[in-house]
């Protein structure tokens, strides 16, 4: 293999390895013999190939720091979760950014569908939704209070059902990826339909904007989780379709890993989803800035953490990488 190739491969990797140490984020020996064992690999196949080039030297280098890291740290776990949620997933994430743009288009144009589609079929949304919740807001709709449905169950029964259903289904969502994409690829676009008839419903009915203050509150965080899921899953599905320089098997492996990890970062996303649906969304009516003020901070997490943190870590180890490479 050309060193030029060896390097475009593994430079990601390199760099994330890079970032974790510069951080001491890789304090958790676990992680940190991982690192370890798959940089040795790496440089002994340097070594071997390319004895004396830079990216050797480098190799040779960030592997003597991350045995340091090992030793110092050996019997250190309690920055175990907070090495995840700072350094591992945003890493990970950053590598399956493409595949978060694709999720976000399939339920964005399935959630056009669904619109397009009930403003010219009125049997649509029954279709979709189903009678008994059509019928059961119409209900509520004529009593003058269309968002009754959330205020139906004891708030903590309410927290655990959902938040347990969400959880469910962003696994579904990804587990589905397996077969080749196309499963994710559904469930993404049947979930956006829904979505779609969903606000056309009340949209028709003159309440789209008491339904946007009222359900955005949760809903920004967990349609969103839900797309990043899909981002998940088109990840192992893509490792399948598209190896790489990787065996099908490995890049199986590796793919199914990376979507995993994103599926477990979203746990905390979705606990708050919950508490947001039990506790908060029945309160239908709170004041327009409160509600705005609610839906606007879930929606600016959702773009700093998944999109501009992971950028904005990945640059700062590009630059590292650069300045060592120099």
């Amino acid at each position: 293999m050309k060193e030029i190739t060896f390097l475009n491969q593994n430079a990601d990797k390199w760099q994330q390895f890079e970032t974790l140490v510069t951080n001491k984020g890789a304090s958790d020996p676990d992680l940190t013999a991982d690192l370890f064992i798959q940089l040795t690999d790496d440089l002994s196949y340097a070594k071997t190939n390319y004895p004396k080039s830079k990216t050797t030297q480098y190799l040779n280098s960030l592997a003597a720091r991350v045995h340091q890291e090992i030793y110092k740290n050996k019997k250190e776990k309690s920055r175990r979760i907070i090495t995840f949620w700072k350094y591992e997933l945003p890493f990970v994430f950053k590598n399956s950014h493409k595949q978060l743009l694709y999720s976000f288009i399939i339920f964005m144009t399935a959630m056009l569908i669904g619109i397009v589609s009930s403003a010219y079929d009125d049997s649509f949304v029954r279709l979709i939704l189903g009678d008994s919740y059509v019928n059961m807001t119409l209900e509520n709709i004529n009593k003058g209070d269309p968002m009754a449905v959330y205020k139906s169950m004891h708030q903590v029964d309410m927290f655990l059902m959902i938040t347990i259903n969400n959880i469910r289904v962003a696994f579904v969502c990804y587990v589905l990826g397996i077969l080749f994409s196309f499963g994710t690829g559904f469930f993404l676009f049947y979930n956006g339909v829904m979505l779609g008839a969903f606000q056309y419903f009340f949209y028709a009915k003159g309440l789209l904007l008491q339904s946007v203050l009222v359900i955005w509150i949760h809903g920004t965080l967990e349609i969103s989780a839900i797309i990043i899921a899909g981002c998940a899953g088109l990840t192992m599905g893509n490792s399948i379709l598209f190896p790489g320089t990787y065996s099908r098997g490995a890049s199986f492996v590796k793919g199914a890993k990376q979507g995993l990890k994103i599926v477990i970062g979203l746990v905390p996303v979705f606990i708050t989803a919950g508490f947001f649906e039990s506790f908060v969304t029945r309160y239908s009516q709170m004041p327009m800035w409160l509600s705005l003020t609610i839906i606007g901070s879930s929606l600016t997490f959702i773009v700093l953490y998944f999109i501009v943190y992971p950028i904005y870590l990945n640059n700062n180890s590009n630059k590292e990488f650069q300045r060592t490479n120099t």
